[in-house]
């Protein structure tokens, strides 16, 4: 009877104008508005959350990422390119000594490159067990590696040192030199790919890392120094001096293992540091200035014996540097270095 009582009911109501006036403008514009907000604020709501849970779920990729990363990288010590390239991007570190951080972009540039050569140059295979054998010596020796460089680094920062462009350009020019002359950048640059797997500027990277530490060496080692000028001031006093008995008694009065020595005919441009180069500039019996090669490994004070148009024949004495692997060897020793990986 209720629901026969209503339909009864509306047919007797008027019907609203559906007409709009001024009157009832205001009327209208409400209602079509109040119809529109049911459908804004739903999505506007709904956009919110939408914000939220692609922040969450952002973050949460970001940790996961991280973590494999993590794990790939130090227990797993992935060796992979494309975890090398992470770390040349990521400075992360794989030791530390005396609180400087050793890079592990740096190790792994080392390490590659040396896996590299023995694949290519000497067909080793890294599957057999003497494979892993010099895989597991290759990586030991480039973290060291790594780890001296770094040591140099912050020696260099505390004596104010660095090598500019200008002398990481020269050293690389002379690299560069050979009988036939200079080698073009562009070969140069394919024999470093060929043997190292280096680019470039990876090269330049680890030839300026190079030359630092031994501009280091030279700055502390004030035995070797001490010992050079020792010679340079027993030649000055006798031209004549016999270079074989300098070096006995320059040994006998430091301590050092000073050494004497005869190349042999050798080429003018020899990769000898240099030496072969100095010699080819003096006369015959002639004993140069105090020689910086580019080996770094010391002084050498070098004698012209003979010369031709190609080759060079000299002797010479070698004040070899000693400080910094001895200053290198009491910081391990010490325990203040630390290694995030273990080989």
């Amino acid at each position: 009877m209720k629901k026969i009582f209503n339909k009864l009911f509306k047919k007797n109501e008027e019907p609203e104008s559906s007409r709009i006036t001024s009157d009832t403008l205001a009327d209208h514009r409400e209602k079509i508005l109040a119809g529109g907000r049911k459908f804004k604020y739903p999505i506007q709501y709904a956009r919110h959350r939408l914000v939220i849970n692609a922040i969450i779920i952002s973050v949460a990729a970001l940790i996961v990422v991280s973590v494999v990363g993590w794990w790939q990288i130090y227990p797993s010590q992935n060796t992979s390119e494309f975890v090398y390239r992470i770390t040349r991007v990521l400075p992360l570190p794989v030791a530390e000594i005396d609180g400087q951080s050793v890079l592990y972009g740096d190790y792994l540039m080392k390490y590659l490159s040396s896996v590299h050569y023995l694949e290519q140059k000497e067909q080793v295979d890294l599957k057999t067990e003497d494979g892993k054998r010099q895989s597991k010596y290759m990586k030991q020796q480039s973290l060291d590696d790594a780890i001296a460089d770094a040591y140099a680094f912050k020696l260099a920062g505390k004596l104010d040192l660095s090598v500019s462009d200008v002398e990481l350009e020269a050293f690389l020019k002379s690299q560069r030199q050979s009988d036939q002359g200079e080698v073009s950048n562009q070969t140069y640059e394919a024999v470093i790919a060929d043997y190292y797997n280096w680019s470039p500027d990876e090269y330049r990277y680890v030839t300026k890392n190079k030359l630092l530490r031994q501009k280091v060496a030279y700055e502390i080692d004030k035995n070797a120094s001490s010992a050079v000028e020792k010679s340079v001031s027993a030649i000055a006093a006798n031209s004549a001096i016999s270079l074989k008995n300098l070096a006995t008694d320059i040994s006998g009065q430091t301590g050092l293992n000073v050494t004497y020595g005869v190349s042999g005919w050798a080429s003018r441009f020899n990769q000898d540091g240099g030496l072969s180069i100095e010699a080819a500039k003096m006369n015959k019996n002639q004993i140069s200035s105090v020689v910086k090669p580019t080996t770094g490994d010391g002084y050498y004070l070098v004698k012209l014996l003979d010369i031709n148009d190609s080759q060079v024949s000299y002797e010479y004495v070698h004040v070899p540097l000693s400080t910094f692997a001895s200053d290198f060897k009491g910081v391990i020793d010490a325990g203040k270095v630390k290694k995030y990986i273990s080989l």
